[in-house]
């Protein structure tokens, strides 16, 4: 079986950290050039990998019972925040720019956890 195949039949039921130190246990087997190979064939980056490497390398990893006992694989409050945290008038000015625009128009416009807009018939 290719290393690409191998790669084929983990990514749908690993997640992302498994999959990680998946391919940097590959790449530390198959030595130099393993990074670049490994990421070849199972498309992660070579620094995905490397960082892979580096948690491998680490005696203090957090057990997997660990990690799927809380349901998360990155740390709570990661990622983008909402526009309207940054700039709590962003709805305002919206619905200020929008609102003349839709009256009377063949788009219905309905406010609610944010702007949804229903484009009625236009394709037909």
């Amino acid at each position: 079986m290719s290393l690409q195949r191998k790669f084929e039949l983990l990514r749908p039921r690993l997640d992302e950290a498994s999959l990680r130190l998946c391919a940097a246990a590959d790449a530390l087997v198959l030595g130099r050039g393993g990074p670049s190979l490994v990421s070849k064939a199972s498309g992660l980056s070579r620094t995905t990998i490397y960082a892979g490497l580096s948690d491998l390398e680490q005696s203090t990893l957090p057990s997997a019972a660990a990690s799927k006992t809380a349901g998360r694989i990155r740390r709570a409050g990661a990622g983008r925040k909402r526009l309207t945290q940054s700039n709590p008038a962003l709805l305002r000015d919206l619905d200020k720019l929008v609102d003349p625009i839709t009256r009377g128009d063949p788009i219905r416009y309905e406010k609610g956890d944010g702007f949804i807009f229903w484009i009625q018939d236009v394709y037909k």
